[in-house]
């Protein structure tokens, strides 16, 4: 039943935002901001394909302890993948808000980014293990939660500031995702049932991905 209700919960989030996101970059009409969120999109939803997809075949088939390899190397790339993710929604809110300048801003998200992608590197990840250390899911996950909440201040100082409705809840999507993910990774090891919180943390991207969306589709004519 869980290989059932997964397979088809991924299936229909990868769909969707992949989706969206090619819907975005065509439908932008050389507005930048719409554009960058449709590879914002894309990214994220090929990103987290390595991962689900080997999962959903594990699942459907012989198990997860048949596909430690694959899973490790999906969750490898998903971790790439989704700090660039968040580069490129500062970028998102440096072109709604029109913002110029701050240079130094732009290079604390790049040093963070930056060693969010150093970190998962590391050897030390054992990534194709089924063993991976927790210590280092830790040390890895502590300039990307920077990175976000970084990104989760400009949202909601800007958005304030501008009275812009529709990026109003921006900033809650980013903090209802690190607050279900960070428990998964914390726990999910010794308690299996918190990896549970996967689902709503994804909801959250996917909310994310639809404030783009229902924002282009009222402001670009």
């Amino acid at each position: 039943m869980q290989a059932i209700v997964e397979t088809l919960f991924d299936a229909v989030y990868l769909i969707s935002v992949i989706t969206i996101g090619i819907l975005m970059i065509r439908g932008s009409k050389g507005q930048a901001q719409f554009r960058l969120f449709g590879w914002m999109a894309v990214v994220l939803g090929a990103g987290d394909s390595f991962h689900l997809v080997p999962r959903a075949l594990a699942l459907c088939t012989t198990g997860l302890e048949n596909y430690t390899v694959a899973l490790g190397l999906g969750k490898w790339i998903t971790s790439v993948t989704m700090t660039v993710f968040y580069v490129l929604l500062y970028y998102v809110w440096r072109q709604r808000y029109k913002v110029q300048g701050r240079g130094g801003l732009t290079a604390a998200v790049y040093a963070l980014a930056g060693l969010r992608v150093l970190l998962c590197m590391m050897p030390q990840n054992q990534w194709l293990s089924a063993d991976a250390p927790l210590s280092w899911g830790i040390y890895r996950n502590i300039p990307f939660a920077l990175l976000g909440l970084v990104v989760i201040v400009l949202f909601f100082c800007s958005a304030k500031e501008h009275n812009d409705r529709a990026f109003r809840w921006m900033w809650l999507t980013i903090v209802l995702s690190f607050g279900f993910y960070i428990p998964v990774v914390l726990w999910a090891d010794a308690v299996p049932l918190i990896g549970m919180l996967m689902i709503p943390k994804t909801c959250a991207y996917v909310w994310t991905v639809l404030i783009g969306y229902f924002a282009m589709k009222k402001e670009v004519k």
